[in-house]
Protein backbone atom coordinates (compact mmCIF):
# COMPACT_ATOMS: atom_id res chain seq x y z
CA UNK A 1 0.00 0.00 0.00
CA UNK A 2 1.01 3.37 -0.96
CA UNK A 3 0.99 6.01 2.10
CA UNK A 4 1.38 10.02 2.17
CA UNK A 5 2.57 11.86 5.64
CA UNK A 6 0.38 13.98 7.13
CA UNK A 7 0.67 16.15 10.16
CA UNK A 8 -1.47 16.85 14.04
CA UNK A 9 -0.50 18.32 16.80
CA UNK A 10 1.32 15.04 17.74
CA UNK A 11 3.46 15.11 15.06
CA UNK A 12 4.01 13.20 11.33
CA UNK A 13 2.07 10.12 10.65
CA UNK A 14 1.65 7.96 7.39
CA UNK A 15 -1.40 7.74 6.09
CA UNK A 16 -2.77 5.34 2.98
CA UNK A 17 -2.37 7.67 0.32
CA UNK A 18 -5.77 7.75 -1.15
CA UNK A 19 -7.78 8.09 2.11
CA UNK A 20 -9.89 10.72 2.52
CA UNK A 21 -9.01 10.61 6.40
CA UNK A 22 -6.11 12.16 7.76
CA UNK A 23 -3.25 11.64 10.63
CA UNK A 24 -5.83 11.70 13.36
CA UNK A 25 -8.57 8.88 12.11
CA UNK A 26 -5.21 7.10 11.19
CA UNK A 27 -3.94 7.07 15.07
CA UNK A 28 -7.22 5.48 15.87
CA UNK A 29 -7.28 3.08 13.51
CA UNK A 30 -3.59 1.90 14.31
CA UNK A 31 -4.45 2.28 18.04
CA UNK A 32 -7.77 0.30 18.45
CA UNK A 33 -7.86 -2.77 16.58
CA UNK A 34 -10.92 -3.77 18.62
CA UNK A 35 -13.55 -5.34 16.16
CA UNK A 36 -12.10 -4.02 13.25
CA UNK A 37 -14.29 -4.72 10.51
CA UNK A 38 -16.91 -6.03 12.58
CA UNK A 39 -17.78 -3.02 15.52
CA UNK A 40 -17.35 -0.18 13.47
CA UNK A 41 -19.21 3.18 14.40
CA UNK A 42 -22.45 2.89 12.86
CA UNK A 43 -22.86 4.50 9.52
CA UNK A 44 -25.96 6.14 11.07
CA UNK A 45 -24.02 7.74 13.37
CA UNK A 46 -21.23 8.81 10.68
CA UNK A 47 -24.82 10.71 9.47
CA UNK A 48 -25.59 12.28 11.91
CA UNK A 49 -22.38 14.04 12.61
CA UNK A 50 -22.23 15.57 8.81
CA UNK A 51 -26.03 16.49 9.55
CA UNK A 52 -24.58 18.67 12.55
CA UNK A 53 -21.83 19.80 10.64
CA UNK A 54 -23.45 21.21 7.69
CA UNK A 55 -25.61 23.08 10.33
CA UNK A 56 -22.62 24.43 11.88
CA UNK A 57 -21.20 25.90 9.16
CA UNK A 58 -24.28 27.25 7.75
CA UNK A 59 -24.82 28.98 11.08
CA UNK A 60 -20.65 29.51 11.72
CA UNK A 61 -21.13 31.58 8.37
CA UNK A 62 -23.53 33.76 9.82
CA UNK A 63 -22.38 34.12 13.27
CA UNK A 64 -18.47 34.01 12.33
CA UNK A 65 -18.46 35.09 9.04
CA UNK A 66 -14.32 36.37 9.22
CA UNK A 67 -13.54 32.97 10.06
CA UNK A 68 -16.27 30.83 7.77
CA UNK A 69 -16.73 32.45 4.73
CA UNK A 70 -19.38 31.95 2.23
CA UNK A 71 -16.30 29.82 -0.32
CA UNK A 72 -15.34 27.88 2.97
CA UNK A 73 -19.40 27.21 4.05
CA UNK A 74 -20.06 26.05 0.35
CA UNK A 75 -17.63 23.98 0.40
CA UNK A 76 -18.37 22.07 3.93
CA UNK A 77 -22.30 21.62 2.99
CA UNK A 78 -20.96 19.92 -0.05
CA UNK A 79 -18.64 17.73 1.79
CA UNK A 80 -21.61 17.28 4.49
CA UNK A 81 -23.85 16.29 1.60
CA UNK A 82 -21.60 13.46 0.09
CA UNK A 83 -20.86 11.92 3.48
CA UNK A 84 -25.53 11.82 3.82
CA UNK A 85 -25.34 10.60 -0.22
CA UNK A 86 -23.81 7.30 1.57
CA UNK A 87 -20.73 7.26 -1.39
CA UNK A 88 -17.53 7.95 1.05
CA UNK A 89 -18.32 5.15 3.75
CA UNK A 90 -15.60 3.41 3.20
CA UNK A 91 -13.69 6.80 4.78
CA UNK A 92 -15.00 5.59 8.36
CA UNK A 93 -13.07 3.09 9.45
CA UNK A 94 -12.93 3.49 13.21
CA UNK A 95 -14.34 0.96 15.51
CA UNK A 96 -16.95 1.49 18.54
CA UNK A 97 -14.22 0.47 21.56
CA UNK A 98 -12.31 4.07 21.03
CA UNK A 99 -12.29 6.74 23.42
CA UNK A 100 -15.89 7.28 25.12
CA UNK A 101 -16.58 10.32 23.95
CA UNK A 102 -16.73 9.61 20.73
CA UNK A 103 -13.73 11.90 20.00
CA UNK A 104 -11.91 10.23 17.16
CA UNK A 105 -14.75 9.41 15.31
CA UNK A 106 -15.70 13.36 15.45
CA UNK A 107 -12.16 14.03 13.86
CA UNK A 108 -12.55 11.66 11.09
CA UNK A 109 -15.37 13.21 10.33
CA UNK A 110 -13.81 16.56 10.61
CA UNK A 111 -10.88 15.26 8.28
CA UNK A 112 -12.69 13.78 5.73
CA UNK A 113 -15.00 16.78 4.99
CA UNK A 114 -12.06 18.88 5.16
CA UNK A 115 -10.03 17.00 2.54
CA UNK A 116 -13.41 16.60 0.55
CA UNK A 117 -14.02 20.28 0.47
CA UNK A 118 -10.53 21.26 -0.10
CA UNK A 119 -10.64 18.86 -3.06
CA UNK A 120 -13.85 20.86 -4.60
CA UNK A 121 -11.95 24.12 -3.98
CA UNK A 122 -8.92 22.95 -5.80
CA UNK A 123 -6.67 24.59 -2.78
CA UNK A 124 -5.99 23.43 0.70
CA UNK A 125 -8.11 26.04 2.58
CA UNK A 126 -10.58 24.44 5.04
CA UNK A 127 -8.75 22.67 8.35
CA UNK A 128 -10.55 19.71 10.04
CA UNK A 129 -10.39 21.46 13.97
CA UNK A 130 -10.42 25.49 12.97
CA UNK A 131 -13.02 25.41 10.28
CA UNK A 132 -15.10 22.34 10.46
CA UNK A 133 -15.16 21.66 14.18
CA UNK A 134 -15.51 25.56 14.77
CA UNK A 135 -17.88 26.67 17.99
CA UNK A 136 -17.89 22.52 18.48
CA UNK A 137 -16.43 20.23 20.97
CA UNK A 138 -16.65 16.23 20.47
CA UNK A 139 -17.81 16.13 23.89
CA UNK A 140 -21.45 18.30 22.58
CA UNK A 141 -21.62 16.98 18.91
CA UNK A 142 -21.21 13.59 19.58
CA UNK A 143 -24.00 12.80 21.75
CA UNK A 144 -26.02 15.28 19.50
CA UNK A 145 -25.68 13.04 17.14
CA UNK A 146 -26.59 10.05 18.86
CA UNK A 147 -29.99 11.39 19.61
CA UNK A 148 -30.02 12.03 15.97
CA UNK A 149 -29.17 9.11 15.02
CA UNK A 150 -31.73 7.65 17.22
CA UNK A 151 -34.93 9.48 16.12
CA UNK A 152 -33.95 8.77 12.53
CA UNK A 153 -33.67 5.12 12.98
CA UNK A 154 -36.90 4.93 15.08
CA UNK A 155 -38.99 7.25 13.30
CA UNK A 156 -37.55 5.59 9.46
CA UNK A 157 -37.82 1.71 10.74
CA UNK A 158 -39.22 1.40 13.79
CA UNK A 159 -42.62 2.84 14.03
CA UNK A 160 -43.41 1.44 10.19
CA UNK A 161 -42.14 -2.11 11.23
CA UNK A 162 -44.06 -1.92 14.47
CA UNK A 163 -46.99 -0.41 13.32
CA UNK A 164 -47.11 -3.23 10.45
CA UNK A 165 -47.19 -5.77 12.66
CA UNK A 166 -50.08 -4.65 14.95
CA UNK A 167 -52.02 -3.93 11.44
CA UNK A 168 -51.29 -7.55 10.49
CA UNK A 169 -52.63 -8.97 13.99
CA UNK A 170 -55.72 -6.80 13.87
CA UNK A 171 -56.19 -8.14 10.30
CA UNK A 172 -56.22 -11.62 12.15
CA UNK A 173 -58.64 -10.68 14.54
CA UNK A 174 -61.09 -9.88 11.69
CA UNK A 175 -60.22 -12.86 10.13
CA UNK A 176 -61.33 -14.80 12.75
CA UNK A 177 -64.06 -12.97 14.80
CA UNK A 178 -66.41 -16.25 15.97
CA UNK A 179 -63.97 -18.93 16.99
CA UNK A 180 -64.15 -19.59 20.79
CA UNK A 181 -61.66 -21.54 22.14
CA UNK A 182 -60.26 -22.81 25.37
CA UNK A 183 -58.22 -20.14 27.68
CA UNK A 184 -54.85 -20.86 29.46
CA UNK A 185 -53.43 -19.55 32.32
CA UNK A 186 -50.33 -21.41 34.10
CA UNK A 187 -50.73 -23.64 31.34
CA UNK A 188 -53.54 -24.81 32.17
CA UNK A 189 -56.89 -25.13 30.78
CA UNK A 190 -59.16 -22.08 31.68
CA UNK A 191 -62.76 -20.56 30.77
CA UNK A 192 -63.18 -19.89 27.37
CA UNK A 193 -62.21 -17.12 25.00
CA UNK A 194 -62.47 -16.15 21.12
CA UNK A 195 -59.37 -15.99 19.41
CA UNK A 196 -60.25 -12.95 18.24
CA UNK A 197 -59.85 -11.58 21.74
CA UNK A 198 -56.69 -13.36 22.53
CA UNK A 199 -55.34 -11.73 19.20
CA UNK A 200 -56.32 -8.21 20.48
CA UNK A 201 -54.52 -8.75 23.61
CA UNK A 202 -51.22 -8.98 21.47
CA UNK A 203 -52.33 -5.84 19.22
CA UNK A 204 -52.86 -3.73 22.57
CA UNK A 205 -49.80 -4.62 23.89
CA UNK A 206 -47.81 -3.74 20.92
CA UNK A 207 -49.90 -0.20 20.64
CA UNK A 208 -49.18 0.65 24.12
CA UNK A 209 -45.61 -0.20 23.90
CA UNK A 210 -45.55 1.60 21.21
CA UNK A 211 -47.03 5.13 22.66
CA UNK A 212 -44.31 4.58 25.07
CA UNK A 213 -41.59 4.21 22.83
CA UNK A 214 -42.77 7.72 21.24
CA UNK A 215 -43.19 9.71 24.57
CA UNK A 216 -39.43 8.93 25.35
CA UNK A 217 -38.35 9.62 22.18
CA UNK A 218 -39.64 13.42 22.68
CA UNK A 219 -37.08 13.81 25.04
CA UNK A 220 -34.30 12.84 22.73
CA UNK A 221 -35.27 16.11 21.16
CA UNK A 222 -33.21 17.77 23.37
CA UNK A 223 -29.67 17.69 22.05
CA UNK A 224 -25.82 18.94 23.76
CA UNK A 225 -24.94 20.87 21.01
CA UNK A 226 -23.79 24.22 22.12
CA UNK A 227 -22.26 22.60 25.52
CA UNK A 228 -18.74 22.59 24.06
CA UNK A 229 -16.00 20.68 26.60
CA UNK A 230 -18.07 21.05 29.71
CA UNK A 231 -21.07 22.80 29.25
CA UNK A 232 -20.29 26.09 29.57
CA UNK A 233 -20.44 26.84 25.57
CA UNK A 234 -16.93 27.93 25.67
CA UNK A 235 -15.83 29.43 21.86
CA UNK A 236 -19.07 29.02 20.48
CA UNK A 237 -21.09 32.72 19.90
CA UNK A 238 -24.35 33.12 21.19
CA UNK A 239 -27.27 31.58 20.15
CA UNK A 240 -25.11 29.08 18.07
CA UNK A 241 -26.97 26.41 20.01
CA UNK A 242 -30.94 27.77 19.66
CA UNK A 243 -29.45 28.32 14.89
CA UNK A 244 -27.70 24.98 14.34
CA UNK A 245 -31.30 23.13 16.05
CA UNK A 246 -33.31 25.37 13.16
CA UNK A 247 -30.79 24.17 10.50
CA UNK A 248 -30.98 20.54 11.96
CA UNK A 249 -34.47 20.64 11.70
CA UNK A 250 -34.42 21.98 7.82
CA UNK A 251 -32.40 19.30 7.19
CA UNK A 252 -33.77 16.16 8.72
CA UNK A 253 -37.46 17.59 9.86
CA UNK A 254 -36.47 16.66 13.27
CA UNK A 255 -37.76 19.48 15.90
CA UNK A 256 -34.74 19.07 17.78
CA UNK A 257 -34.02 22.10 20.45
CA UNK A 258 -31.24 22.63 22.36
CA UNK A 259 -30.59 21.28 26.36
CA UNK A 260 -32.34 22.89 28.66
CA UNK A 261 -29.67 22.19 30.76
CA UNK A 262 -26.20 21.60 28.99
CA UNK A 263 -24.52 20.46 31.73
CA UNK A 264 -26.70 17.54 32.40
CA UNK A 265 -26.76 16.94 28.44
CA UNK A 266 -22.96 15.88 28.31
CA UNK A 267 -23.14 13.36 31.11
CA UNK A 268 -26.39 12.44 31.38
CA UNK A 269 -27.64 9.18 29.24
CA UNK A 270 -31.08 8.86 31.29
CA UNK A 271 -32.86 9.93 28.29
CA UNK A 272 -31.35 7.28 26.41
CA UNK A 273 -31.62 4.73 29.08
CA UNK A 274 -35.26 5.96 29.29
CA UNK A 275 -35.66 5.31 25.46
CA UNK A 276 -34.12 1.67 25.63
CA UNK A 277 -36.30 0.84 28.59
CA UNK A 278 -39.32 1.19 26.30
CA UNK A 279 -37.64 -1.00 23.54
CA UNK A 280 -37.15 -3.69 26.02
CA UNK A 281 -40.89 -3.15 27.26
CA UNK A 282 -41.72 -3.54 23.89
CA UNK A 283 -39.22 -6.54 23.47
CA UNK A 284 -41.01 -8.56 26.55
CA UNK A 285 -44.27 -8.31 25.12
CA UNK A 286 -42.60 -9.16 21.58
CA UNK A 287 -41.06 -12.18 23.28
CA UNK A 288 -44.25 -13.03 24.54
CA UNK A 289 -46.39 -13.33 21.55
CA UNK A 290 -43.90 -15.21 19.99
CA UNK A 291 -43.92 -18.05 22.70
CA UNK A 292 -47.58 -18.22 22.33
CA UNK A 293 -47.87 -18.42 18.90
CA UNK A 294 -45.10 -21.24 18.43
CA UNK A 295 -46.52 -22.69 21.59
CA UNK A 296 -50.57 -22.40 20.09
CA UNK A 297 -49.20 -24.19 16.93
CA UNK A 298 -47.26 -26.73 18.43
CA UNK A 299 -47.75 -30.43 16.50
CA UNK A 300 -48.89 -30.74 14.44
CA UNK A 301 -50.20 -33.82 15.80
CA UNK A 302 -49.03 -33.97 19.22
CA UNK A 303 -48.51 -30.57 20.66
CA UNK A 304 -51.53 -28.30 20.90
CA UNK A 305 -52.14 -27.17 17.61
CA UNK A 306 -54.80 -24.60 17.60
CA UNK A 307 -52.83 -22.59 14.49
CA UNK A 308 -50.73 -23.51 11.59
CA UNK A 309 -47.60 -21.18 10.68
CA UNK A 310 -46.51 -21.14 7.12
CA UNK A 311 -44.15 -23.80 6.09
CA UNK A 312 -41.49 -21.31 4.85
CA UNK A 313 -38.16 -24.19 5.10
CA UNK A 314 -37.34 -27.71 5.99
CA UNK A 315 -37.38 -27.80 9.96
CA UNK A 316 -34.64 -30.67 9.99
CA UNK A 317 -31.52 -32.38 8.41
CA UNK A 318 -33.08 -35.90 9.97
CA UNK A 319 -36.63 -35.74 10.11
CA UNK A 320 -38.62 -35.60 6.85
CA UNK A 321 -41.51 -33.34 6.57
CA UNK A 322 -40.85 -31.73 9.78
CA UNK A 323 -41.56 -28.00 9.96
CA UNK A 324 -40.73 -25.61 12.79
CA UNK A 325 -41.95 -22.19 14.23
CA UNK A 326 -38.74 -20.48 12.59
CA UNK A 327 -39.36 -16.58 12.77
CA UNK A 328 -40.69 -17.06 16.12
CA UNK A 329 -37.40 -18.35 16.95
CA UNK A 330 -35.67 -15.62 15.00
CA UNK A 331 -38.01 -12.73 17.23
CA UNK A 332 -37.32 -14.50 20.67
CA UNK A 333 -33.31 -14.35 19.88
CA UNK A 334 -33.23 -10.88 18.87
CA UNK A 335 -35.32 -10.12 21.90
CA UNK A 336 -32.52 -11.87 24.63
CA UNK A 337 -30.22 -9.52 22.48
CA UNK A 338 -31.56 -6.39 23.17
CA UNK A 339 -32.48 -7.67 26.82
CA UNK A 340 -28.94 -7.80 26.99
CA UNK A 341 -28.28 -4.45 25.16
CA UNK A 342 -30.27 -2.50 28.10
CA UNK A 343 -28.14 -4.35 30.38
CA UNK A 344 -25.28 -2.62 28.61
CA UNK A 345 -27.02 0.86 28.02
CA UNK A 346 -27.78 0.53 31.79
CA UNK A 347 -24.41 0.15 32.83
CA UNK A 348 -22.94 2.89 30.34
CA UNK A 349 -25.54 5.44 31.17
CA UNK A 350 -24.36 5.23 34.87
CA UNK A 351 -21.12 6.20 34.02
CA UNK A 352 -21.34 9.72 33.95
CA UNK A 353 -18.38 10.87 35.39
CA UNK A 354 -17.73 14.50 36.30
CA UNK A 355 -18.04 16.31 33.38
CA UNK A 356 -18.38 13.94 30.67
CA UNK A 357 -20.19 10.52 29.80
CA UNK A 358 -17.24 8.03 28.32
CA UNK A 359 -19.03 5.54 27.36
CA UNK A 360 -21.13 7.47 24.52
CA UNK A 361 -20.30 5.11 21.21
CA UNK A 362 -21.03 1.61 22.99
CA UNK A 363 -24.01 3.15 23.80
CA UNK A 364 -25.10 4.50 20.60
CA UNK A 365 -23.95 0.75 19.00
CA UNK A 366 -26.39 -1.05 21.14
CA UNK A 367 -29.23 1.00 20.81
CA UNK A 368 -28.79 1.28 17.06
CA UNK A 369 -28.57 -2.09 16.84
CA UNK A 370 -31.70 -2.64 18.93
CA UNK A 371 -33.45 -0.82 16.81
CA UNK A 372 -32.35 -2.01 14.03
CA UNK A 373 -32.97 -5.77 14.77
CA UNK A 374 -36.41 -5.02 16.05
CA UNK A 375 -37.58 -3.66 13.35
CA UNK A 376 -36.08 -5.99 11.14
CA UNK A 377 -37.24 -9.09 12.62
CA UNK A 378 -40.74 -7.68 13.20
CA UNK A 379 -40.56 -7.36 9.27
CA UNK A 380 -40.05 -10.84 8.86
CA UNK A 381 -42.15 -12.06 11.41
CA UNK A 382 -45.44 -9.94 10.10
CA UNK A 383 -44.63 -11.11 6.19
CA UNK A 384 -43.26 -14.40 7.08
CA UNK A 385 -45.58 -15.62 9.64
CA UNK A 386 -47.89 -13.61 11.42
CA UNK A 387 -49.90 -12.81 7.75
CA UNK A 388 -50.46 -16.78 7.16
CA UNK A 389 -51.70 -17.72 10.52
CA UNK A 390 -54.44 -20.01 9.84
CA UNK A 391 -57.01 -21.20 12.40
CA UNK A 392 -57.69 -24.67 13.29
CA UNK A 393 -61.33 -24.47 13.96
CA UNK A 394 -61.91 -27.95 14.57
CA UNK A 395 -59.19 -28.48 16.98
CA UNK A 396 -59.85 -25.37 18.98
CA UNK A 397 -63.51 -26.79 19.57
CA UNK A 398 -62.32 -29.77 20.26
CA UNK A 399 -60.41 -28.70 23.32
CA UNK A 400 -62.99 -26.43 24.23
CA UNK A 401 -66.14 -29.03 24.40
CA UNK A 402 -63.42 -31.12 26.69
CA UNK A 403 -62.57 -28.25 29.11
CA UNK A 404 -63.34 -29.24 32.17
CA UNK A 405 -62.66 -24.72 33.06
CA UNK A 406 -66.11 -24.69 31.71
CA UNK A 407 -67.42 -25.71 35.08
CA UNK A 408 -66.75 -22.22 36.26
CA UNK A 409 -70.07 -20.96 34.69
CA UNK A 410 -71.79 -22.75 37.41
CA UNK A 411 -70.36 -22.11 40.26
CA UNK A 412 -72.32 -18.74 40.61
CA UNK A 413 -75.11 -21.27 40.89
CA UNK A 414 -74.00 -24.53 42.71
CA UNK A 415 -71.73 -22.94 44.68
CA UNK A 416 -67.15 -23.21 44.14
CA UNK A 417 -67.19 -26.42 46.28
CA UNK A 418 -69.61 -28.40 44.42
CA UNK A 419 -68.54 -26.84 41.01
CA UNK A 420 -65.15 -28.25 41.95
CA UNK A 421 -65.98 -31.50 42.71
CA UNK A 422 -68.00 -31.58 39.19
CA UNK A 423 -64.52 -30.91 37.99
CA UNK A 424 -62.86 -33.69 40.14
CA UNK A 425 -65.57 -36.38 39.37
CA UNK A 426 -64.75 -35.63 35.62
CA UNK A 427 -61.50 -35.46 35.41
CA UNK A 428 -61.33 -38.42 37.98
CA UNK A 429 -63.70 -40.83 35.46
CA UNK A 430 -62.52 -39.53 32.64
CA UNK A 431 -65.99 -38.20 31.33
CA UNK A 432 -67.51 -35.09 30.51
CA UNK A 433 -68.67 -32.29 32.94
CA UNK A 434 -72.27 -33.07 32.05
CA UNK A 435 -71.97 -36.75 32.53
CA UNK A 436 -70.54 -35.60 36.24
CA UNK A 437 -73.18 -33.18 36.71
CA UNK A 438 -75.87 -35.92 36.17
CA UNK A 439 -74.01 -38.56 38.07
CA UNK A 440 -73.82 -36.24 40.83
CA UNK A 441 -77.21 -35.65 40.87
CA UNK A 442 -76.41 -31.59 40.36
CA UNK A 443 -78.67 -31.00 37.16
CA UNK A 444 -79.63 -32.73 34.29
CA UNK A 445 -78.69 -32.63 30.70
CA UNK A 446 -80.97 -30.03 29.99
CA UNK A 447 -79.81 -27.88 32.86
CA UNK A 448 -76.69 -28.23 32.55
CA UNK A 449 -76.91 -27.63 28.18
CA UNK A 450 -78.79 -24.20 29.63
CA UNK A 451 -76.58 -23.07 32.11
CA UNK A 452 -73.04 -24.10 30.10
CA UNK A 453 -72.70 -22.12 26.94
CA UNK A 454 -69.18 -20.71 25.92
CA UNK A 455 -70.64 -18.07 23.74
CA UNK A 456 -71.88 -16.38 27.02
CA UNK A 457 -68.50 -16.95 28.74
CA UNK A 458 -66.31 -14.79 26.47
Amino acid sequence: MEYRTEKDCLGEMKVPKDALYGAQTERSRRNFKIGAGKENMPAEIIYALAVIKKAAAIVNAELSPLKITEEKKDAIVKAADEILSGKLDKEFPLVVFQTGSGTQTNLNVNEVIANVGNGILGRKLLHPNDDVNLSQSSNDVFPSAVHIAILNETNKKFIPAVKELINALKEKEKEFPDIIKCGRTHYMDATPVKFSQELSGFSFALSRDLEFIEETLKKLLSIALGGTAVGTGLNAPETFDLKCAKEIEKITGLKVRPSENKFCALWSRGDIAFFHGALKALATDLYKIACDIRFLSSGPRCGIGEITLPANEPGSSIMPGKVNPTQCEAVTMVCAEVFGNDQTVSFAASQGNLELNVFAPVIAYDVLQSIRLLSECMESFTRNCVVGIKANREKMKSYLDNSLMLVTALSKTIGYDAAAKIAFTAQREGISLKDACVKLKVMTEKEYEKAVDPEKMV
